[in-house]
């Protein structure tokens, strides 16, 4: 099988088009044929060994994927030819993956193999920030960072789904369509200062949550934006520094920062992937979950896509599309 193997820890340029033996199936594990994958920045990350995980090399990268069950063992609840989606840490650059069972979730009737692999990562991390970390609630308002690349599109729509106003912040003028075509409610450009058009928007007030995948300045900012008792649910440094804060700030204005850390949970509660697949079916069902795929690219080209990726080119989010795939 074609695969995407990582030579050395020098970003995209370090990935190698090999021929590998197809992976084997193993207990508990079902092999997937792959028909998208999801780009997306813990991938970035991996390539340049800046991730938590730094496999041995080499090595083949890809986490998030969809495609059909090819062999898996009976008993396990699964067939050959059932459509899925799933997580793995890595794998999932290749025509063919092997997946734990416990990380594959069932593609919904008329949702094609594309969205099934751009709603992996990005969406159940959000979800999980927002229902589960953030507990957000109905009517509460909501800012998301970054709101014109693939993680921010998917907290504006899953932030709607739980039933926030959600206002979009964005890098330039051009991102700001993509935030309001994602559902937001209000949409402005991350300028320095931003916090006071946020409580201009709030009426004074606030918003009750931030959700920040950018880190940098903008975590403070962001800070300054939170209403009494807001949280802030840091989910990355997309935007270079990895910020800190005097803790009085957050004592003085009964404000939280929540860490979120979605993959590394997985462990912890077996049941939270299928917990958030059930909800987030319901929202696409709905239709305010929908993913802006702004960019697909082929299987050959992930290398070109995760570059496009680190620039900032990419607006929403970008899948590599194998032979059948949607």
């Amino acid at each position: 099988m074609r695969a995407l193997q990582l030579a050395g820890y020098d970003g995209p340029a370090g990935l190698r088009l090999v021929d590998l033996p197809d992976p084997p199936v193993g207990p508990g594990t079902a092999v997937v044929e792959v028909a998208a994958i999801g780009i997306n920045y813990p991938d970035l990350l991996l390539t340049k060994g800046l991730y938590q995980l730094k496999p041995e090399l080499p090595f083949v990268p890809g986490c998030e994927i969809a495609g059909t069950v090819r062999e898996v063992p009976d008993g396990l609840g699964w067939v050959s030819g059932d459509r899925v989606a799933a997580f793995l840490w890595q794998g999932g650059y290749a025509e063919r993956a092997s997946v734990p069972v416990s990380q594959l979730v069932r593609l919904p009737d008329g949702m094609d193999h594309a969205t099934g692999a751009a709603m992996m990562v990005n969406y159940h991390t959000v979800h999980f920030g927002l229902a589960r970390r953030g507990r957000l609630q109905p009517g509460e308002r909501l800012l998301v960072l970054g709101a014109g690349g693939g993680i921010g599109t998917a907290a504006v729509q899953v932030g709607k789904g739980l039933g926030a106003t959600v206002i979009a912040g964005v890098a330039d003028d051009q991102q700001l369509p993509v935030a309001r075509d994602a559902g937001a409610d209000e949409a402005l450009v991350l300028t320095e200062g931003f916090s006071r058009r946020i409580k201009e928007l709030t009426g004074g007030r606030g918003v009750d949550a931030v959700l920040d995948p950018l880190g940098d300045w903008l975590f403070l900012e962001a800070v300054r934006s939170l209403a009494p008792e807001g949280r802030i649910l840091v989910i990355g440094f997309a935007a270079g520094d990895i910020p800190t804060i005097k803790v009085n700030r957050l004592l003085l204005s009964n404000t939280s920062v929540v860490g979120v850390a979605w993959g590394a949970f997985l462990d912890i509660d077996p049941e939270l992937l299928q917990w958030s697949s059930r909800e987030l079916s319901r929202m696409a069902a709905s239709g305010v979950v929908r993913p802006q795929i702004g960019a697909r690219y082929r299987f050959e080209d992930i290398p070109e896509a995760l570059t496009e990726l680190e620039q900032g080119h990419i607006r929403g989010k970008a899948v590599a599309l194998l032979s059948g795939g949607g």
